[in-house]
């Protein structure tokens, strides 16, 4: 489904991709693939991940079909709300409470804590993903929170992954992770310092290095989950 939502995205964007520099050598935006030959493979993507998805409990292929739903929308979200980055975290988070389902057939309170968390992570870094194509999008009029966050934006980016690691860290204490994953968490708030380094100028350059940096962050925190488990 990550697959299929980046061809769709392409599909979406086909128009807009020529005009900007980052995305305008995509293959779609370059002619290299026709938009049948897109659709098709976005078809044939979904087909199989929903195959998979017929392998689980009943919940789980409900909440897939939601699933697919905010996959297939949200490459058009740019064009009508300045909060398409938002959209874009409830359609990664989904998979949250998915994978709770399929493993327990619940989705318990504390998912849905988890699920905020990640929608506000990936606003914050889509932001800086935002950024890099700011001034592309302000003249062909596509939206993003970079946009509307205007001089704010570093700010705000801060203040989001202050809010996440601050619910990380609670959501560790709900579910009694030890100091390996507080660990993982002081070294993602570091890696959060040095993005804001990073985008102090507001450099494109710098601003899409620091929106690649957040692998690191999730990483730093993925190592401390499994830390916590292997030491257990």
């Amino acid at each position: 489904m990550r697959s299929a939502g980046c061809v769709i995205n392409d599909f979406a964007d086909r128009k807009i991709d020529p005009h900007v520099r980052r995305t305008r050598d995509r293959p779609l935006a370059a002619g290299h693939v026709t938009e049948r030959e897109a659709l098709t493979l976005f078809v044939i993507l979904c087909l199989l991940a929903f195959a998979i998805v017929l392998l689980m409990n009943a919940l789980t292929i409900v909440l897939s079909l939601v699933g697919a739903l905010l996959a297939a929308t949200y490459p058009f979200m740019k064009r009508y709300t300045h909060w398409p980055q938002v959209y874009l975290g409830i359609a990664f988070g989904w998979s949250i409470p998915m994978a709770f389902a399929a493993q327990t057939g619940t989705v318990p309170s504390l998912v849905w804590w988890l699920f905020l968390t990640n929608v506000l992570w990936t606003v914050a870094y889509d932001t800086l993903y935002a950024m890099v194509d700011r001034e592309d999008d302000l003249v062909i009029s596509v939206k993003s929170t970079a946009i509307l966050f205007g001089k704010a934006d570093k700010a705000i980016v801060a203040g989001l992954h202050i809010v996440v690691l601050l619910l990380l860290f609670w959501i560790g204490r709900q579910i009694h992770l030890a100091s390996p994953y507080n660990l993982g968490l002081l070294v993602a708030a570091c890696l959060a310092i040095y993005q804001q380094w990073l985008i102090k100028d507001r450099n494109p350059n710098k601003c899409f290095q620091a929106f690649l940096n957040n692998n690191w962050f999730g990483a730093a925190i993925f190592v401390g989950i499994a830390t916590h488990y292997y030491l257990e």
